[in-house]
């Protein structure tokens, strides 16, 4: 997803990332190149082709003339033709692997093509920068004003050009969308040239970006160029239920990875009878209700019985067909059904570290009615009447004096002796 501060530091390098010069976390570098033609040599005599790929904010990538035979290596800024002024980008590749591109996004490097001024100065990348950090308080600005005008539409970027001298809006909206107004006022506004530019909403994720329901980047703003159309269709050939909320994606439309698997499944769908497939029996017409295309397995249920479904192979499905073509009925699905053994699942948990018991942390909710009931009662007959079953308590006081008490009495008793004594003397 696209870095929302990916400006250049003073040395020209993009610090968006913070990656030394190389986005990488981000659009930035979508779809990048890798040149394994940069260690081989050209054959004696071969001029090295004089077109390079310069990227520019979210991704954008357009090519241009070397005409002034400048010395470029992938990660150079320079100042390329622009209509008006100039603009700044970022060389992402360069050499032969150039006109292979080219070729696979059907542009012609004999006709005519932008070319480049020159390497950019430390003025020009001042310049840009400066015109980058005023991107987002503009769109905030700009959404306002396009909101006070009532006006169904939504500014989701803007990008400058690199001198500073235009501004590019960027914008989704359903319908046709009368913005003559509009302009006149971001002109007075922000005092600089504007332009108006729609977008898809599959164009406007992929700038902006964002994370999937897989856990990942979004496709489009990582990999994905070329957005081909989605249909309901290919929900219906892979036996998914067409619930928009998980078939959506972040665009709104329907997701881009529905098509990834749907030649597939195309292919092994070749060997399987149709949905529409109906089955003529003795006990009644059966339609087809469910198809699992891996298993090779077909559900039927008997036409005002759609309660009880019936499972069958698919060779058996088959068979059944070729019989109705010869106007012979089978007697009853249940002949030819299977059945499924489901495993049993067993309710217990037991995780790593061996503990059973999710709650074991949780306290035991505390019921309200001994609260109701005790609510209106002296705090002490509450307590004695709930400790009614318990143990006495020994309360022991202590006084100054019970230190003294109880060393005494672990001391032995030397008094019986003495008057064990005396009773002795006293019978003499």
């Amino acid at each position: 997803m696209a870095c929302t501060s990916c400006s250049t530091s003073d040395g020209g390098a993009p610090k968006g990332c913070k990656n030394n010069g190389t986005c990488g976390t981000d659009s930035c570098n979508k779809l990048t190149v890798f040149d394994w033609l940069s260690n081989m040599t050209l054959p004696g005599g071969q001029a090295p082709f004089d077109c390079v790929e310069i990227r520019f904010k979210n991704g954008r990538k357009e090519f241009y003339r070397n005409s002034e035979k400048l010395t470029l290596s992938i990660g150079d800024i320079v100042a390329t033709e622009a209509s008006p002024g100039h603009d700044i980008g970022i060389v992402t590749l360069t050499g032969e692997l150039v006109k292979v591109q080219m070729k696979k996004k059907a542009v012609n490097h004999e006709g005519e093509i932008p070319k480049i001024y020159r390497k950019a100065s430390q003025k020009d990348i001042d310049i840009w920068s400066t015109a980058r950090d005023k991107e987002e308080p503009m769109k905030v600005r700009a959404r306002e004003i396009a909101i006070g005008l009532k006006l169904q539409m939504k500014i989701s970027d803007i990008e400058f050009q690199g001198d500073g001298s235009k501004a590019t809006f960027y914008y989704t909206a359903e319908d046709r969308v009368d913005f003559r107004q509009l302009i006149r006022d971001f002109a007075s506004a922000f005092s600089t040239r504007v332009e108006m530019k729609q977008v898809g909403f599959r164009q406007e994720a992929a700038r902006l970006g964002g994370i999937g329901s897989c856990g990942r980047e979004l496709c489009c703003s990582t990999w994905l160029t070329d957005f081909r159309s989605v249909n309901t269709s290919a929900a219906r050939y892979q036996q998914l239920s067409l619930n928009p909320q998980k078939l959506a994606g972040q665009c709104g439309k329907l997701k881009c990875c529905l098509n990834y698997e749907l030649d597939t499944y195309m292919d092994a769908l070749k060997d399987i009878p149709d949905m529409e497939t109906k089955l003529s029996t003795e006990k009644g017409d059966a339609i087809c209700q469910k198809i699992d295309i891996f298993k090779g397995l077909m559900w039927f249920a008997y036409i005002g019985n759609f309660a009880q479904w019936h499972i069958l192979k698919v060779a058996q499905v088959k068979e059944i067909i070729e019989q109705n073509k010869q106007k012979i009925k089978v007697s009853a699905l249940e002949d030819f059904a299977i059945e499924i053994e489901k495993p049993a699942v067993e309710k217990t948990f037991q995780n790593a570290m061996g503990q059973d018991s999710l709650t074991r942390f949780d306290q035991p909710k505390k019921s309200n009615n001994n609260k109701k009931n005790n609510k209106n009662r002296r705090p002490e007959v509450a307590g004695k009447e709930k400790n009614t079953n318990a143990a006495p308590k020994v309360i022991q006081k202590i006084t100054p004096n019970s230190n003294q008490n109880n060393q005494n009495q672990n001391k032995p008793n030397t008094n019986g002796p003495k008057i064990r004594n005396e009773k002795k003397d006293s019978n003499k």
